[in-house]
């Protein structure tokens, strides 16, 4: 039985650039892994590459590396999902070039790293993944380029030929690309049907937990950019999104329940705001909108407390056009059923700041206009100005977490004091519930517009009173400056202290990606029926769509075929070296004509221009030799591709 045909080893200058262009496609992938997990995939890889420069690690080693890779994504990420096979991809990626040494190996794993850039755009579809995919694939590309010279035997091509012969090949497939994004029917779901992420993006959430904000607040990546038609609004900026009325002396939790019945009457107060709000991708239905909101589009609901839904999950960026306005009474009458939902506890928790709320209601008593309410509300606040401090630095929740906070540790963030103040309000008969949402807006400069960032989270307190209905209370911002001891800006990553001067190039930065997110990210299904308009194809619906973009397909596909049918001639650099010298003596009006072989050819020239008949007969001879005699060493064929190349007339 004949032994395999093995495949001749690479180059030492094809290996570098093979696993160059696999690390380059690696790259954007590891930027959307959780950072344990691209840190060590990354060192990892790169150790494997300097370990195994001359020689295969053994494939004990290897197969300790795999399993070491998948026990690292399954501690990472647990569960399955897209990020559990984009994190594998990436291991399984970063432990190729163990065992690449060979022209077939060198191809195999650039053909296997070039699913890394499409694998991240699973993840994140911004212009800086973008960009590292793109190189990443050009560099591919000029490495199989090279693999392909190294099998025929032929010269290594300078940089800039090897790279026009890849971009040729680009542009080839571009108006194939262009014609699946601006035609393609825009699908409401992701493609295939994908399954959600598994890995925990800090987000607005219909629960809240002690400390489960914490993350989201260090968190200084968008959640959304608001451009208002017209003049904004006075600051602060609330953002209304979760309304959570359920405790159960832990986890505050949205009321399902209430979700079918219309929105809860409002009467507005002063000027409304109509604005434009783009929405990072969440997976979920929760939108926000400026508190309090009056008007959404069609495509979207208020539920009864006036939290707004989409009505399906935002898997892309997603614009929305509201109006909201400020209220003079916000649902006045509540009905008994919402009232006990607003004034329920459970048993057995927080003993304390029971005993304490029913005090301040038995020493204030009842009116019928809600002014004791008030008050109480009032007296809550006091305290906290009076005795409580703001800081992220806070131990796990105890059992009675609301009775710590109040009595003993007296100091929290957001969702300690919107709970605590919510809890104390409840036991002293006043109805309230938490809010959850953003608070604040950053003005960019640059473009005009507010970016709420997820280090804006928030949460606070709607209380109910007689004839006005609920009112925000927020008591955060009660606490007093002084006790304000561990901010936002202290820990969060992206604080660069000292670097105040580099405000202007992220403001720059971020308008830019909302570019992007306009012109690519947001090509809806809407913005293509308005691309259409013009050519009278508005109305398209789906069915018209899909033969509209087959036809442009067949059209693409039509000229690729014919430009590779038409450069097939020349894609043996041989063949393409004569033909250039040709072009050279056609210019001269001595060019070869289309019947005429290449030794008759260069003795009539040589007969014509005698100091060229030499030179000249002789290319022409070595040239048929190559091309129909034997096959030429690789030594030869290089000599007689630098002469082709070299030669004039």
């Amino acid at each position: 039985m004949p032994e395999p045909v093995r495949s001749p080893p690479m180059p030492p200058a094809s290996l570098l650039q093979v696993r160059v262009a696999a690390l380059a496609c690696l790259l954007p992938l590891l930027l959307q892994l959780p950072l344990a997990l691209a840190l060590g995939f990354g060192i990892g890889s790169v150790a494997v590459v300097a370990a195994s420069w001359r020689q295969p690690l053994p494939a004990v080693l290897r197969w300790l590396l795999g399993g070491t890779a998948l026990l690292a994504v399954a501690a990472v990420m647990p569960g399955i999902g897209r990020d559990t096979a984009c994190a594998l991809l990436a291991g399984m990626l970063a432990l190729k070039p163990a065992e690449t040494f060979s022209l077939r190996d060198g191809r195999s794993l650039l053909g296997f790293a070039l699913f890394a850039p499409f694998a991240t755009f699973l993840l994140d579809q911004g212009p800086l993944s973008l960009l590292l995919a793109l190189a990443g694939v050009l560099l591919a590309l000029l490495a199989l380029q090279q693999l392909a010279a190294d099998e025929g035997g032929l010269p290594p091509r300078a940089p800039r030929q090897a790279l026009s012969g890849v971009l040729r090949l680009v542009a080839l497939g571009l108006p194939l690309a262009l014609a699946a994004f601006w035609l393609f029917p825009r699908l409401p779901t992701p493609l295939w049907g994908l399954p959600q992420r598994n890995v925990a993006v800090p987000g607005l959430s219909d629960t809240m937990t002690p400390g489960q904000m914490f993350e989201m607040l260090l968190d200084d990546s968008p959640a959304a950019r608001v451009q208002f038609i017209g003049p904004a609004p006075p600051p602060p900026l609330y953002w209304r999104g979760p309304v959570l009325w359920d405790f159960d002396g832990r986890t505050w939790r949205q009321a399902r329940d209430l979700l079918a019945l219309p929105p809860a009457p409002v009467q507005a107060s002063g000027p409304s705001w109509d604005y434009q709000l783009d929405l990072e991708p969440t997976e979920d239905r929760q939108l926000v909108a400026l508190d309090l909101p009056l008007q959404l589009p069609e495509d979207a609901r208020l539920d009864h407390d006036l939290s707004p839904q989409a009505q399906a999950p935002q898997y892309n960026v997603s614009r929305w056009r509201m109006r909201s306005a400020a209220a003079a009474a916000f649902e006045p009458n509540l009905p008994p059923a919402l009232r006990a939902r607003a004034l329920a506890l459970p048993a057995g928790y927080n003993p304390r700041t029971l005993a304490l709320g029913r005090q301040w209601r038995r020493e204030a008593g009842y009116d019928a206009q809600g002014r004791t309410d008030a008050a109480i509300a009032e007296r809550a606040l006091a305290m906290i100005r009076r005795d409580f401090a703001y800081t992220l630095n806070v131990p796990p929740a105890g059992r009675n977490e609301v009775d710590d906070f109040l009595f003993d540790r007296r100091a929290g963030y957001c969702e300690h004091f919107s709970s605590a103040f919510v809890v104390l309000m409840r036991a002293a008969g006043v109805p309230a519930r938490v809010v959850t949402g953003y608070a604040g807006a950053y003005r960019n400069p640059v473009g005009n517009y507010w970016l709420v960032r997820k280090s804006d989270a928030h949460a606070w307190a709607e209380i109910w009173l007689p004839a006005r209905g609920w009112v925000r209370v927020d008591p955060t911002a009660a606490v007093a400056p002084e006790r304000v001891y561990d901010t936002l800006a202290d820990r969060r990553p992206g604080r660069i202290a000292g670097f105040d001067g580099l405000v202007p190039m992220f403001d720059a930065a971020d308008w830019l990606r909302r570019g992007w997110n306009d012109f690519v990210l947001g090509f809806n299904a809407q913005r293509q029926q308005a691309l259409l308009k013009p050519l009278g194809l508005a109305r398209l619906g789906a069915s018209g769509l899909a033969a509209l973009f087959a036809m442009a397909a067949l059209l693409a596909l039509g000229w690729m075929a014919w430009r590779i049918a038409r450069g097939e001639r020349t894609r043996d650099p041989l063949l393409r070296a004569w033909h250039a010298l040709e072009a050279r003596y056609r210019r001269r009006g001595l060019g070869r004509a289309p019947h005429e072989p290449a030794q008759a050819w260069a003795a009539r020239v040589g007969a014509d221009v005698p100091r060229a008949g030499a030179p000249l007969a002789s290319l022409a001879r070595r040239f048929s030799d190559a091309r129909y005699g034997a096959p030429a060493t690789p030594a030869a064929l290089r000599a007689l591709l630098r002469d082709l190349r070299r030669h004039r007339p």
